[in-house]
């Protein structure tokens, strides 16, 4: 007679089951540019906290190149967003909306909508950019156009992904793979 027991099936059950993710390593253009960026920056900015408070002599090249690199930074860090789909956004009206030809619209409309406003901020990168040439840099001897160049840079980055993203969203009718049926309900 076998005398050890069995646990109950409800004894096995857990509240919180975590399960590791796989992690993975994207390899986009903008990733590591913004990655160089970053850490180039926080070098610079430490560099200028350890000159300023513990050598008390600031190098005076460091203030205006981490301003530089902050605009650089958001610009391009933009581009990485823009792919993955993550800027801040309204959603609530196509959340609560069933499938429908009327919701398809809603999101192409928001999708060449975000088309044209960064067509428009490229354009405008570019014609910024033309017009600080001649102006230099307090520190160094070098044109705006440079800094002004690195926007610019980042906005058609975020132009030719947005272009990627409305091309597949095209081709996918603009179905959303969380759509209204697959959601979870409220109550």
């Amino acid at each position: 007679m076998n005398t050890t027991q069995q646990p109950d099936p409800v004894d096995d059950v857990h509240l919180i089951v975590a399960k590791d993710e796989e992690v993975t390593v994207e390899n986009y253009p903008e990733n590591w540019i913004a990655f160089v960026l970053f850490w180039a920056l926080a070098f610079i900015v430490f560099l200028q906290f350890f000159t300023r408070y513990v050598l008390n002599d600031s190098l005076a090249w460091t203030e205006e190149i981490a301003r530089y690199g902050l605009m650089w930074l958001a610009f391009i860090g933009g581009a990485v967003v823009t792919r993955k789909k993550t800027h801040i956004a309204v959603e609530l009206l196509g959340n609560l909306m069933k499938p429908s030809p009327l919701r398809t619209a809603l999101f192409a409309l928001v999708d060449f909508v975000t088309l044209g406003f960064l067509a428009l901020l490229a354009w405008f990168s570019i014609s910024i950019t033309e017009r600080m040439h001649s102006q230099t840099m307090t520190v160094f001897d070098l044109p705006m156009s440079y800094v002004y160049g690195g926007v610019a840079f980042g906005c058609f980055l975020m132009l030719f992904r947005q272009i990627i993203t409305v091309w597949t969203h095209a081709r996918q009718r603009w179905q959303r793979a969380d759509d209204y049926v697959k959601q979870i309900p409220a109550d």
